[in-house]
């Protein structure tokens, strides 16, 4: 399970660079900028574990793994998409495709091993690396999580990694010093999973350079560290 949970995101690190990302820094506070400020509801992602369970048809639970395509495969409707879908949306799915067979089906839907619920925390930081999204969790939780910043981190330039429509990476910039002053809290946005969080040294003139270099040496890193991690522990 832990040589999935580094290979799904390790795939994920991919996405950022395989193509451009927006270099129009979304800037939280900005006019006609919206960030969510609240968490988002998990989404389903490949690796997950999901426990089915009909209360009235208990032969027909199960516990099931999202394959690499997205799907899972039920008895009695088969092959299901869940990966992107919350919770609930995958509840009302599933009561509708059962209720084709049984009458008002009554089903609960856990999701366990949140294998695509992590993070990345690069950069000036004391312990850049992944990190587990167990809780709702801010840009400032992230980086005590990863050992505070360090005494050269540029804590008025953070800027978060995030995946949009179509997977297509854009950036959004943080003053997170004003958030640690108490003069802006709405720059301690919360983190969706696989949002990278990248601190930049203070003396950096061209941050987008830098994350670009950054990213690319973290992807190589990381996708070495893997094949490393696979050889010596299959």
């Amino acid at each position: 399970m832990k040589k999935i949970a580094l290979l799904v995101f390790v795939v994920s690190l991919g996405l950022y660079g395989c193509g451009p990302y927006s270099k129009s820094a979304v800037k939280v506070g900005a006019p006609g900028t919206v960030v969510p400020r609240v968490p988002q509801a998990y989404r389903i992602a490949i690796g997950d574990k999901i426990i089915v369970k009909l209360f009235y048809n208990p032969d027909l639970n199960q516990d099931v793994t999202v394959q690499p395509d997205g799907t899972v495969s039920l008895l009695l409707v088969h092959q299901v998409k869940v990966a992107g879908l919350t919770n609930e949306e995958l509840r009302k799915l599933l009561t509708k495709d059962y209720g084709k067979y049984l009458q008002q089906p009554e089903l609960s839907v856990v999701v366990t091993d949140n294998l695509g619920n992590r993070i990345f925390v690069g950069g000036e930081v004391a312990k850049p690396g992944v990190q587990l999204l167990t809780s709702p969790t801010t840009v400032l939780d992230a980086v005590n999580m990863a050992g505070g910043f360090t005494p050269i981190a540029r804590e008025n330039e953070v800027i978060i990694l995030r995946l949009g429509a179509n997977n297509k990476p854009f950036e959004i910039s943080l003053d997170i010093k004003k958030a640690m002053k108490g003069e802006d809290f709405s720059q301690n946005v919360y983190l969706q999973p696989y949002d990278m969080v990248l601190v930049p040294k203070s003396d950096i003139g061209k941050v987008d350079q830098w994350i670009d270099q950054y990213i690319g040496h973290t992807i190589g890193t990381l996708g070495g560290a893997f094949s490393m991690y696979y050889l010596f522990t299959r």
